[in-house]
């Protein structure tokens, strides 16, 4: 991949989400969302993960490891932002991955293809792009005959025959650094909201004859962020999905995916069978050859080999090889 540095974005409120505490903290499938991202980003291998915070960031903080903090003291736009990590990134000369909080599809194989398309392909900007059904309300990626990027279009600027592109900026990109923090010297905030946007680098690159590519998502759906509690339930599902494909990859039964939902950093052996109606929670581990539900709830517990549980609720308890547990019990601390 080349030495690469990332950036998540995670400063702001979200204050569609009408919440208490910030956007990138609501969990999903067990994990807050800004840690989804950077476990990402870390399976991606990059050489340096920042975040950068603002809104609740002592909070935000709290829920990381591992990481290198950037505060954004003010929320005055993605490119004010990415700006907080100019001195972090002041001796790195690389690619530079920015990405977001509250975006927690992304696999970590999508980051290491972007970063590779974008060295292999001589590009100073690479935006990471999709293809959309209704591509309504995004900005659309305009090309040349080349393929290479000419511009991007927001939804309400765009004509007519412009709105009929499918192809959508995800917000995401990688770009040279040093060109990156050049040209972040040059935005303004000549907008309603007095903001300091990303992408008005791009068409200061393109002035100054920098190529900038367009990597298409395989899979559109990772692209999604997360704005409000319907979203997050759309991203639960999606991820749920994921897991479970995952388990049944590698030897468990799942007889109704749809119905069964296991949060990340659990451990399931081969030949276990889970029912319907089964919530497996993050720091549970099942042994080889278990029989788990219909209807259980397991959270941070140690099911042994051969164990079977129906209609359970266990938390923080260990359930021995060969141990009996009566449907419709409680065990708890």
């Amino acid at each position: 991949m080349g030495k690469a540095a990332a950036i998540i974005l995670a400063a702001g409120q979200g204050s569609r989400m009408q919440s208490r505490k910030a956007k990138v903290l609501h969990e999903v499938a067990g994990l807050e969302m800004v840690n989804h991202a950077v476990r990402s980003v870390k399976l991606a291998s990059f050489d340096k993960v920042i975040v950068v915070v603002g809104y609740q960031g002592d909070k935000v903080a709290e829920v990381l490891d591992g990481v290198t903090l950037a505060w954004q003291k003010e929320q005055l736009g993605t490119g004010h932002a990415v700006d907080q990590c100019r001195e972090l990134l002041k001796d790195f000369d690389g690619s530079v991955l920015v990405t977001y909080g509250d975006t927690p599809l992304f696999r970590s194989a999508t980051f290491q293809e972007l970063v590779e398309y974008h060295n292999q392909n001589g590009s100073k900007a690479t935006i990471l792009t999709a293809m959309f059904d209704d591509p309504t309300g995004y900005g659309r990626i305009l090309r040349g005959d080349d393929g290479h990027v000419l511009g991007v279009v927001e939804h309400q600027d765009a004509s007519l025959e412009q709105r009929q592109i499918k192809e959508i900026n995800t917000g995401t990109y990688c770009f040279d650094s040093k060109l990156l923090f050049h040209y972040l010297t040059q935005i303004t905030p000549a907008n309603a909201q007095a903001e300091y946007y990303l992408p008005d680098v791009l068409p200061l690159m393109l002035k100054d004859g920098h190529r900038i590519g367009g990597f298409v998502l395989g899979d559109a759906a990772e692209s999604m962020g997360i704005n409000d509690r319907i979203q997050l339930s759309l991203a639960e599902a999606i991820l749920r999905d994921r897991i479970c494909a995952h388990w049944q990859r590698v030897g468990v039964t799942i007889l109704d995916p749809k119905s069964t939902w296991i949060e990340w950093d659990c451990q399931i052996g081969q030949d276990t069978v889970i029912y319907p109606g089964t919530f497996i929670q993050k720091g549970t581990i099942i042994g080889q050859e278990c029989r788990i539900g219909p209807n259980c709830r397991l959270e941070h517990a140690q099911i042994a080999d051969g164990v079977t549980l129906e209609n359970t609720i266990i938390s923080g308890r260990v359930v021995a090889k060969g141990e009996k547990i009566a449907p419709f019990s409680v065990m708890t601390k």
